[in-house]
């Protein structure tokens, strides 16, 4: 993969920067829309900002803003710690441009388990009928699980099945990410190709496949699937990336 820093406008949700990224940053930073995003490439270095842009100011400034981050080292599952959060925020107001987190797991070789807390209600979902469909379904397509794929936060979960709580095959795992409220999501590529993300709280367990808890939730009115900012109900288009809602 090249290595050559390219010029690009990344997004926040309170407005952009324009830095020079790496292939890998570009990547990271594409979330299947047109626009690139910060919250999933995290803390750049200062110096590699050239500009930006305060949507509460609605004005550009040259120069980076400031980046404030700690690191909590909270584990929000088994195997995985939220190692660093930070913020971009305008010089000149001091509002926050974007957030990120990153996330990294203590045991490299080692599997995520389950998500922190787990929902009260899925409990009790019914595990033996996810064993058959994970053993055919792994026997006849192993290149589902070793098969690779673009860099992801969490490397062991890239490729597993998803399973909804009736053991319905609804998906394969693609990455953990950031969605536009800066909630921890799975990304997974839909059975029909198209990508969709789940919410990290209702994941029941991470093994051999990915079970889930509850139904996905409907649709939110208004939410672009592209970028994921959530218009006002009956917009037609993203007031944010100007995608076809």
């Amino acid at each position: 993969m090249s290595s050559e820093l390219r010029l690009k406008k990344l997004r926040g949700s309170g407005g952009y920067v324009m830095a020079t990224v790496t292939d890998e940053q570009q990547m990271k930073g594409n979330l299947g829309g047109p626009d690139l995003f910060l919250a999933p490439i995290g803390r750049l270095d200062a110096d590699k900002i050239t500009k930006h842009f305060c949507n509460t100011c609605e004005k550009e400034f040259e120069g980076p803003p400031k980046i404030e981050f700690e690191n909590p080292n909270e584990e929000v599952a088994e195997n995985l710690i939220l190692a660093e959060r930070g913020q971009y925020i305008c010089n000149s107001c001091n509002a926050s441009i974007a957030e990120y987190r990153d996330f990294k797991k203590e045991d490299e070789a080692g599997e995520v388990g389950s998500a922190k807390p787990l929902e009260p209600q899925v409990q009790n979902a019914p595990q033996p009928e996810v064993a058959p469909q994970q053993v055919s379904e792994v026997a006849a397509t192993p290149e589902t699980v070793t098969q690779p794929g673009p860099a992801t936060s969490v490397t062991s979960i890239e490729g597993k099945m998803v399973f909804d709580e009736n053991a319905n095959k609804i998906g394969t795992a693609k990455q953990v990410g950031i969605d536009s409220t800066q909630s921890m999501v799975l990304v997974i590529t839909k059975e029909d190709g198209t990508e969709g993300s789940i919410p990290w709280n209702s994941i029941k367990k991470i093994g051999e496949v990915v079970l889930l808890g509850s139904p996905e939730a409907a649709p939110q009115p208004g939410k672009c699937s592209s970028c994921g900012f959530v218009n006002k109900e009956g917009s037609k288009f993203c007031e944010e990336c100007g995608n076809k809602i």
